[in-house]
């Protein structure tokens, strides 16, 4: 079970990195639905498994990373596009009105998010839990004049929740392989 583990995350990993360079091609939910189940059947195996060597358990952490920088990004937007106003039935913006899903708003976010989501999982990894409370405040204050407008505001809170829990459930899937 911790080889299956193992080879799920770097399946993962694999099939994050493909749904990223397919980036705004790929309109639906549906890949970061794939991603989803892939990081579900992953901490199943890891749950299920025995005390792994040292060997399974270190690759496990070095995919966990991976992971959660590489398929962490079209779960984010999934999440984003699903809570644009714009999406709900019946309601329509203005011609000019950007709302949080929109890629205008926040530009960069993507290569933020895959730095985020590598020192996030590599700093639980580490031990290091505070981390994740410097990571958000210097990402914070990076933004911090972009902030000011409602939308960039909801854009940031929401990416920043999706793209640390990805990150969160990625590390969950290691430690349960090295418990």
């Amino acid at each position: 079970m911790t080889i299956a583990a193992v080879v799920v995350l770097a399946a993962l990993a694999v099939a994050g990195l493909g749904a990223t360079l397919a980036g705004e091609r790929l309109r639906t939910a549906l890949p970061a639905a794939f991603l989803l189940v892939l990081l579900g059947v992953a901490a199943l195996l890891a749950w299920r498994a025995g005390r792994p060597s040292d060997g399974p358990a270190d690759a496990g952490r070095l995919l966990a990373v991976a992971a959660a920088a590489l398929a962490g990004g079209p779960v984010t937007t999934a999440v984003l596009r699903l809570a644009d106003p714009a999406r709900a039935p019946g309601r329509q913006l203005a011609p000019r009105q950007l709302g949080p899903g929109d890629p205008e708003v926040l530009r960069g976010g993507a290569w933020i998010g895959v730095l985020e989501r590598t020192a996030l999982a590599a700093t639980l990894l580490a031990g290091w839990p505070e981390g994740l409370a410097v990571l958000i405040a210097v990402k914070g204050l990076g933004r911090f004049n972009e902030l000011k407008a409602p939308v960039a505001a909801e854009r940031f809170i929401i990416g920043t929740l999706a793209s640390g829990l990805w990150a969160v459930g990625c590390v969950g899937v290691a430690l349960l392989l090295r418990r």
